[in-house]
């Protein structure tokens, strides 16, 4: 399993490392603690992008 810094995930992403952070606390991107660090799974980021994606497409694709 290959995990990622926050800043990785960021880059990954195109977000601000805030917003990750934001989304390991809310829960809605999974991570595990190394000492004061997250480190986030690889599978986790794309899971996240690939159902945030389907919701975007659904919402624009209502009239």
């Amino acid at each position: 399993m290959v995990f990622l810094t926050v800043a990785e995930v960021a880059s990954v992403m195109r977000v601000s490392k805030m917003t990750v952070y934001r989304l390991v606390h809310s829960g809605h991107l999974a991570a595990i603690r190394v000492g004061r660090s997250f480190r986030v799974p690889e599978q986790a980021v794309h899971e996240y992008l690939r159902e945030n994606d389907m919701e975007s497409i659904e919402s624009t694709d209502r009239p």
